[in-house]
């Protein structure tokens, strides 16, 4: 497996951790070769990194070295971007190793990964051979200068059929995601949808503690204006749980010192976020972007708590309006305040959700499931690799772009 992990921990970080762990107590060997966007800034400068977002010669000399001590079947890419970049496709490649590579954002069609700007969902750069869009707006980090860094890594690798060559099987965690890379030119037959999973055995709650949680990142993406906004209007109705940190933490926690039963939380650990939510007795995902999943939809679902998120993205999909939760339109703050008004004064069908919401979890996602799931993709990986080579596709070293 291949990572690139954020500065702050995140989803892409705990499917990687479930997935290697769920694979190893199955007999798998597994080995993760991994790099931190940690040291961008002190030891690598933003325009280094940006540079080797491109094509890093050095993670590609440091991933064959890897690969050639290790010779695995499947090389598992999760996140490349930005200090392994596509380099470490070719090395896969030329290592003789089927290579599959999880969607965890919209990062191949949009250089900030999110098909977002501006406060509401952004497809502008789609079906572009080049993402102006982008760099006009400056999508990536508000930089015009690092949006085109990105950009240029997209071209280049889309001129010379990277994300078509180099790669045998493609996992999407949504159907949402599956259709939004077919749009874009991807082959339907490399895309498989394989939803996340949540390892350990997790205990449903009760609902006791009477109050709404939200968990995730506070930032503009992740809807926590409009979060608040539903607060305001709700007055009182429910007391609300803030967990997490992010951009615009400190500037959210001045704005909602007016509002009655607001806690802010910042960020907890694993443990103590599982114990809220199953004292909790709403979920609410505010997300304005198109949410690829949603693992902490998920988590609530195994702590037996029904969720409220929008009717777009990933989310529309994970939770079944008036089954395991309600659906409000994204960025609407009066509709997420009506959803979670409706909820609290309906006891009785928020009851019969939390089961729903625990039954979801117990058939789609646990280990067992997910196993069979992946353990498929890699055999469909691995019979595209050996009929590439059969047929004499074997990478050669006139195919590779960059020489050491």
């Amino acid at each position: 497996m291949l990572h690139n992990r954020y500065r702050l921990a995140g989803g892409e970080d705990t499917v990687v951790n479930a997935e290697m762990a769920l694979l190893r107590s199955r007999g798998q060997e597994v080995r993760l070769y991994e790099v931190s966007n940690g040291g961008i800034g002190r030891s690598v400068s933003p325009m280094q990194a940006a540079a080797r977002a491109i094509y890093s010669v050095g993670a590609r000399r440091d991933v064959t070295r890897a690969l050639a001590e290790f010779a695995p079947d499947v090389v598992h890419v999760h996140n490349f971007f930005p200090l392994l970049s596509p380099s470490v496709h070719f090395a896969s490649r030329r290592a003789g190793a089927a290579v599959v590579q999880t969607l965890h954002n919209f990062r191949l069609l949009c250089p900030n990964g999110l098909l977002f700007r501006d406060g509401h969902p952004c497809q502008d750069c789609l079906g572009r051979s080049v993402p102006w869009p982008s760099v006009l707006h400056g999508c990536y980090r508000e930089s015009h200068m690092g949006t085109a860094a990105v950009g240029a890594m997209l071209t280049v690798h889309r001129a010379l059929g990277t994300w078509s060559r180099m790669v045998d099987v493609y996992i999407a965690p949504s159907d949402f995601v599956r259709e939004k890379f077919v749009g874009a030119g991807f082959a339907p037959e490399r895309l498989v949808v394989k939803p996340h999973f949540l390892a350990g055995d997790s205990v449903p709650g009760d609902g006791r503690g009477g109050y709404a949680l939200f968990v995730g990142r506070i930032s503009e993406e992740k809807g926590i204006e409009t979060l608040l906004g539903a607060w305001e209007r709700l007055h009182g109705l429910i007391p609300l749980k803030v967990v997490g940190d992010g951009p615009l933490l400190r500037a959210m926690r001045a704005t909602a010192r007016a509002l009655r039963d607001c806690e802010w939380l910042g960020h907890r650990p694993g443990e103590e976020v599982r114990r809220l939510m199953q004292a909790a007795s709403i979920l609410v995902v505010p997300s304005r972007w198109y949410e690829t999943f949603g693992m902490v939809i998920i988590e609530a679902f195994a702590a037996g708590l029904p969720v409220v998120a929008p009717r777009h993205g990933a989310t529309a999909e994970l939770v079944e309006s008036g089954r395991t939760g309600l659906h409000f339109t994204a960025g609407d703050a009066s509709d997420l305040a009506a959803a979670v008004k409706w909820l609290v004064s309906h006891p009785g069908h928020l009851a019969a959700m939390r089961s729903r919401a625990r039954a979801e979890f117990e058939e789609k996602y646990g280990g067992d499931r997910n196993y069979a799931l992946l353990m498929g993709i890699y055999a469909r990986a691995l019979e595209i690799a050996r009929s590439r080579e059969a047929h004499g596709a074997k990478l050669r070293e006139e195919d590779h772009p960059w020489t050491p």
